[in-house]
């Protein structure tokens, strides 16, 4: 698949854009053109910003980059780390945010299950899309939501009714060409007492691939509802990835939600799980390996605005070469959240005297009654431990590969989905060099 476009993200190419959308709804072009408005009088985000200073995107220049309007069909590549070993109850994928094949099974069509393309939803089940759109994730918030909210293409859409227990996980399968451009919008939304399983994998067409994803992510769980959610982040290392990603979990709602951060050349994600209703539980699971000159920053929010809430989130890092990874961390409690129980953890472990990691946890707390505790460590493989590994017959590499799966194996044991514990374990071992 390649694409014709030589557009930019600008008027001109905003209008091309519009044109290639084949019987839009009309809402949604007016929400289109509320948000490029808004982008257009945005400036980018600031060098000297506290949201920034540790993310340099100065050499990011978005001219280089078209949006992604019709393109032609040819050979696509496969990959798929999440499938093995797991029969889905409904695929969906996308090329260069183009959606090249969407399916799922007739016996959850039959109890009302939702499930495709957001694009051609908007136009045939609008009832179900246009009450939930951008109600979690705010466009106005930078520049890049603003243009993500004008330009998304492709999209999935998952809508599960009252009551409904989808056994099969579901597939969300996103590839990027080199050079291409992907802003899809990925939406789930669970009814009362509903549960699902979604893993999500985000693969360039090549290791060293260049390219833009300018994406977003909106969960909503209504009361009672059950998620986990995988996504697995292995864009090319010459790719740019900017996406705020934020769930809404509602009374005794619980939210799993892993997040595997391998790929890209520079990463900025704002992460956020917004507890609304009491007794509303999440855990988030966060992995982040880099290598080379990646940056990989990663800014989570558990925000408290309901009593009775439980958040657990408990990122990883390694770092190899001259990489360099950001996590900042807030738990945010609003004055009613009495009896909140909030905990995040981010534990670093440097691979090489070049690369680095920035760890920035920190509280936010308007309420007397909470027990909210944050924690953060990085430290060096050691080398005792190497020692004594090699005495016992191992090589460097080996030696080095067993502490690193030992150091996430606290991830991996949170997770309760053998593929992919099993998905991420090996990505992360055929990563691991030898320690310097």
């Amino acid at each position: 698949m390649t694409t014709t476009s030589t557009l930019t993200f600008d008027a001109a190419g905003f209008e091309a854009f519009l044109a290639s959308r084949k019987d839009e709804p009309q809402w949604l072009t007016d929400l289109r053109r509320e948000s490029f408005s808004h982008a257009d009088a945005m400036d980018w985000p600031a060098r000297r910003s506290e949201e920034w200073i540790r993310t340099d995107i100065r050499t990011f220049q978005i001219n280089k980059f078209a949006p992604p309007v019709e393109a032609t069909a040819g050979d696509v590549p496969a990959v798929h780390q999440l499938r093995d070993g797991v029969e889905p109850g409904g695929v969906l994928e996308t090329y260069d945010s183009q959606v090249i094949s969407e399916s799922l099974d007739e016996e959850l069509a039959a109890k009302g299950v939702i499930f495709g393309s957001l694009e051609r939803l908007c136009r045939e089940q609008p009832d179900k899309v246009r009450p939930f759109l951008y109600t979690v994730v705010d466009p106005d918030y930078d520049k890049f939501a603003a243009l993500h909210a004008a330009f998304w293409s492709g999209g999935q859409f998952l809508y599960v009714p009252r009551g409904v227990v989808i056994e099969k996980p579901i597939y969300l399968g996103s590839t990027l060409s080199d050079g291409g451009t992907d802003t899809a919008h990925t939406w789930i939304v669970l009814e009362d007492g509903a549960e699902a399983t979604v893993l999500h994998e985000c693969n360039s067409a090549n290791p060293e691939a260049a390219g833009l994803h300018m994406g977003a992510v909106e969960l909503i769980q209504k009361p009672g509802s059950h998620l986990r959610y995988v996504n697995v982040q292995e864009w090319g290392h010459k790719t740019y990835h900017f996406a705020h990603q934020q769930a809404n979990i509602d009374r005794d709602s619980q939210l799993q939600w892993t997040i595997a951060a391998m790929g890209s050349g520079l990463s900025k994600v704002n992460q956020s799980v917004d507890m609304v209703g009491a007794g509303a539980n999440c855990q988030v699971n966060g992995v982040m390996f880099t290598e080379g000159r990646q940056h990989l920053a990663y800014h989570t929010q558990q925000y408290h605005r309901a009593p009775n809430c439980h958040s657990d989130f408990l990122y990883k890092s390694a770092q190899q070469d001259k990489s360099r990874t950001v996590w900042r961390g807030m738990i945010k409690v609003d004055k009613v959240a009495q009896k909140t129980d909030g905990y995040q953890r981010n534990d670093n472990l440097v691979l090489s005297n070049h690369s680095r990691a920035d760890s920035i946890p920190g509280l936010e707390i308007e309420a007397d009654d909470v027990r909210c505790t944050h924690g953060s460590t990085t430290a060096k493989v050691d080398e005792e431990q190497i020692f004594y590994a090699r005495c016992r017959g191992f090589t460097q590499k080996e030696a080095t590969r067993m502490i690193v799966s030992g150091f996430f194996q606290q991830i991996f044991d949170r997770i309760t989905i053998e593929s992919v514990r099993d998905a991420l374990a090996a990505a992360i071992a055929r990563q691991v060099r030898e320690y310097e």
